[in-house]
């Protein structure tokens, strides 16, 4: 029997650039509590798709779980830049909230 990771990394094979396969892949390490292996997955995903916004609240999420806010910091800033020039409002929305709870600096100053 399959389990979902492996099922995802099956696809990968046939997809190797997907982005959200790349993206599921690194949520379910999380799921499972293996949060190194999702931090690296989430981070090469970044560097490889920096336009995959998504990845930049979880990433951010997951510093912030590992006591790493300077890097949740930037990481949230860096997905808000991303978000305004993809104009994707939902996830600015996010980030900047994610953002607010770590700061206290207006996050339209950006």
């Amino acid at each position: 029997m399959s389990t979902r990771l492996d099922q995802l990394n099956e696809f990968l094979k046939e997809s190797p650039e997907d982005p959200f396969l790349k993206y599921a892949i690194a949520a379910e390490y999380l799921k499972q509590g293996n949060e190194q292996e999702a931090m690296s997955r989430f981070e090469d995903l970044v560097q490889t798709n920096p336009d995959y916004v998504g990845t930049y609240y979880h990433l951010g999420k997951l510093y912030e779980k590992l006591n790493k806010q300077e890097l949740a910091i930037a990481i949230y800033r860096a997905g808000i830049e991303i978000a305004r020039k993809t104009r994707n409002f939902h996830a600015l929305g996010e980030l900047q909230g994610a953002l607010s709870f770590l700061t206290d600096e207006d996050e339209d100053d950006f």
